[in-house]
């Protein structure tokens, strides 16, 4: 959603918006009275042609702005605010890689101001000091944005996360922030994990930070409180099975309201799955989600995944794709599963997985009553695993999809290439009818 303000003053030639000013780490910010803030485009919702005209105004006070600024107008600015005018809708301020220098951002202001954007993307924007203090103070004060996307600046100095930081911590409009490949040491994570504690932050993306150790100590301590955050995020950050599993198991244990946690592409192997378990057995309410895509866990983790298993009543989807378990794993897990009361979605590509491994599960499927979801694409999966699925889909009512990948062409003769044509349509056809029975009887809930 884009709003706009019902003024189509230009704020580079206002006099009463010098009345208010802040100055920052030597250099000067403006902002205009608190009277003149933009309320928002609700005001203007029974504005049809006017609502065109004060956006064509947005757009020649930027070019005012820039030429007050002596730097030339982004053109991917204007086009996005053309877009608008022209019967569109912006919903994001793409700058992504706009090499972002002091007055571009100061430049910035009058589009801040004047609208509102769902997501404004500053990735690779190669954001300098002032620049990006300036920018960010302005989204707080503007309320510009309700997702904002800093990731690959790592140029942004000690003032910028200060910056970012009571951008967090003040904010009633933001939801969501990714950081993602910027190295989050000192007082980059000190600043952040402070804000958190306060923030209202919903989704937090922590990609590839260099979060292991320390950082993530600082980083859990303060969520450990925080009774906002929905989402974190935390793939390829070099976690291990030691020290930050045990910070993360200490993040379940104490975080009730934390309902995704995604932890792809890390070193927490199957120590590290033994603390997790030990958290989430610990979660009587929260954690929905649990992603351990590539974590160098093997069947041997399925032992402590195994004790946990029958006793979880909150968790709903789990990933362990790209994970070395074999049929040995899934065979220590199948009983568990048949007594979970939670599961929906399981995530079981790439996990080393042959027709042994899908004869287990489609025991598993033909007892639960429950599971919507399983992912078995990139295993070794061929006719006798897909006739035995297809047995358990006979019996099974909840199964709405299942994911398998087709046998190599120059593996069958003619004749199975049928058969797994057959068994492939089956599992088609009753995953379909069950995923239309699911949405019947949701249908009848709401009534």
């Amino acid at each position: 959603m884009t709003r706009c303000s019902d003024s189509g003053e230009d704020s580079t030639e206002n006099p009463d918006r010098n009345q208010k000013k802040r100055k920052k780490r030597g250099k000067h910010v403006s902002f205009p009275p608190d009277e003149q803030i933009v309320s928002g485009f609700a005001e203007d919702a029974g504005r049809t042609d006017d609502s065109c005209v004060t956006l064509m105004d947005v757009i020649g006070a930027y070019q005012q702005s820039c030429s007050k600024h002596q730097v030339q107008p982004r053109e991917t600015i204007l086009q996005q605010l053309q877009g608008v005018c022209g019967g569109g809708s912006v919903e994001c301020l793409d700058l992504k890689g706009e090499r972002l220098d002091h007055r571009s951002c100061e430049a910035l202001e009058v589009v801040l101001k004047s609208l509102h954007f769902d997501f404004i993307n500053l990735q690779a924007a190669q954001l300098e000091e002032n620049g990006a203090s300036s920018l960010l103070d302005m989204i707080l004060y503007y309320e510009s944005t309700t997702y904002l996307d800093i990731s690959d600046n790592g140029s942004m100095g000690t003032s910028s996360w200060r910056a970012l930081a009571h951008l967090i911590k003040q904010s009633v409009c933001l939801s969501r922030l990714d950081a993602c490949n910027v190295c989050l040491v000192d007082y980059r994570v000190q600043s952040l994990s402070k804000a958190l504690l306060t923030s209202r932050l919903r989704v937090l993306h922590l990609n590839n930070a260099q979060l292991s150790g320390s950082p993530l100590f600082t980083l859990v301590g303060a969520l450990k409180t925080n009774r906002a955050l929905l989402e974190l995020h935390l793939s390829s950050n070099q976690l291990n099975g030691y020290q930050d599993a045990m910070q993360l198991g200490d993040l379940l244990r104490y975080n009730n309201t934390l309902q995704t946690l995604e932890l792809s592409d890390n070193v927490l192997a199957d120590a590290g799955l033994e603390e997790l378990c030990d958290g989430l057995s610990r979660q009587t309410k929260g954690l929905k989600v649990l992603i351990l895509k590539n974590n160098q866990i093997t069947e041997r983790g399925m032992n402590h995944l195994a004790r946990t298993l029958p006793g979880l009543k909150i968790l709903e989807v789990l990933d362990l794709g790209d994970n070395h378990l074999g049929n040995e794993g899934i065979q220590v897990i199948r009983e568990p599963l048949m007594v979970n009361s939670s599961l929906l979605h399981l995530g079981l590509a790439q996990t080393n997985i042959t027709c042994e491994g899908a004869v287990a599960l489609a025991e598993f499927l033909a007892e639960s009553r429950l599971i919507q979801r399983l992912d078995l694409h990139q295993n070794q999966v061929k006719l006798g695993g897909l006739m035995a699925l297809s047995l358990a889909l006979r019996i099974n009512c909840s199964l709405s999809h299942l994911g398998v990948d087709p046998i190599p062409p120059q593996e069958l003769d003619e004749f199975l290439t049928e058969t797994q044509k057959r068994l492939q349509a089956e599992i088609t056809q009753r995953c379909n009818a069950n995923a239309s029975r699911l949405q019947r009887e949701r249908e009848m809930n709401m009534e």
